[in-house]
């Protein structure tokens, strides 16, 4: 088997890696074309530590064009010559897709239908997949989704109190961020094989937020639920709300749902409440109450969330930070950990703020960690798992 191609496409960027065969499956090369939304679009290639390229590009692009520009890139290296699978982050699988399978027309008409679970992601994963196909045509394209990690959670954990016959239909808590947690896991697995860390919560906490507990590396619950808007406050994402709240814009303010969507995905959240921007960095800088106030909700909505999971794993064992807040601001985790030292939980302030692997204190009763996530290695190794025949070729319908 040759190497595999992995794209995780996102509302605003195209990140890319190249992984070959061999035992651990070796990174060959990582990338980004970043900012695709705006004038200062970029293209960055790195092999080993050598960076390949790094140049503007004529923003805004559309996925398929960034697309485009990523392939002939790695194509000038020699690096699509005998792949023998891309695999793709999918954000969406439904009901249906709880695994790595390969992507047909039929597959990806089905997968279309989800998008209003996903707005902001589904539509770009699935056009660059489209992309991919027409580039390389003869080489097996496989989907990777973000929901499979969840799918085997209790029932309880994905029923709303809603009727029942929506349940049956698929309006259910689906649970999202999942390769990101299932490289976690493979992490803790490594770390302790006995126990995967126990009784652990994975703060995934970037653009998009939300929280995993897991039980022995398998997910019992998370904050996220039927699309990614539930749970946490994001960075231009509302999180959790009254549903009455919806209902009062719709039928009081006269907004239309339509309206509603764009201020629930991308006005609300970090953004909304501090009105000057939904980047953590950019807020942390910021003298400006509201800033902070923005700021102090994120990490109350947390750590009052961080208590809802020890509560439905029964106690706490493990705390793990990743994604770009949790791993690049210390402030942020010594807060966290702070409102969570009813579990048990410290941090050792040093090694907080070199924020790398264990990071509790001695005296702490729970293992805090910063772990970085690689959503692509995921893809990588799930797809690796397809083509050796170690998981679902076709997906199931």
């Amino acid at each position: 088997m040759s190497g595999v191609l992995v794209l995780n496409a996102g509302s605003s960027s195209l990140k890319f890696a190249l992984y070959g065969a061999g035992p651990g499956a070796p990174l060959r090369l990582k990338g980004a074309a970043a900012r695709l939304g705006g004038s200062e679009a970029r293209l960055r290639i790195r092999v080993g530590e050598a960076v390949q390229a790094d140049r503007a590009l004529p923003g805004p692009l559309p996925a398929t064009a960034a697309a485009e520009i990523v392939f002939d890139a790695l194509d000038e290296g020699g690096h699509l010559a005998g792949l023998a699978a891309v695999g793709h982050r999918i954000v969406h699988g439904g009901r249906t897709y709880d695994s790595a399978c390969r992507l047909d027309g039929e597959v990806l008409a089905d997968l279309r239908r989800l998008t209003p679970l996903a707005p902001l992601h589904q539509p770009y994963n699935l056009d660059i997949v489209e992309a991919a196909a027409r580039r390389l045509p003869d080489v097996l394209q496989v989907g990777c989704f973000d929901t499979a990690f969840h799918a085997g959670r209790p029932r309880l954990e994905r029923l709303y109190g809603l009727p029942r016959a929506l349940a049956d239909d698929g309006v259910l808590a689906y649970g999202f961020h999942g390769l990101s947690y299932e490289y976690v896991a493979g992490v803790l697995r490594d770390r302790d094989p006995a126990t995967a860390g126990g009784r652990a919560i994975v703060a995934h906490l970037g653009s998009g937020a939300s929280l995993c507990a897991m039980r022995e590396g398998q997910s019992v619950a998370t904050t996220m639920g039927f699309s990614a808007l539930e749970g946490l406050v994001m960075s231009t994402r509302s999180g959790s709300l009254d549903p009455g709240v919806i209902l009062h814009l719709i039928q009081d303010r006269g907004m239309s749902a339509d309206q509603v969507t764009r201020m629930l995905y991308q006005e609300s959240g970090l953004l909304g409440v501090s009105g000057l921007s939904g980047d953590m960095l950019t807020l942390s800088a910021s003298p400006a109450p509201e800033a902070a106030e923005a700021i102090d909700l994120f990490i109350y909505r947390v750590s009052r969330q961080i208590g809802s999971l020890a509560a439905a794993l029964g106690g706490l064992d493990t705390l793990v930070f990743t994604a770009g807040i949790g791993e690049n601001a210390p402030d942020i985790r010594a807060r966290i950990c702070a409102a969570a030292g009813w579990l048990g939980a410290a941090i050792d302030p040093a090694r907080n703020a070199e924020g790398a692997g264990a990071i509790g204190a001695a005296t702490s009763k729970v293992e805090v960690l910063v772990i970085p996530t690689d959503e692509e290695r995921a893809v990588a190794q799930a797809t690796m798992r397809l083509l050796d025949g170690r998981s679902n070729e076709e997906c199931n319908q």
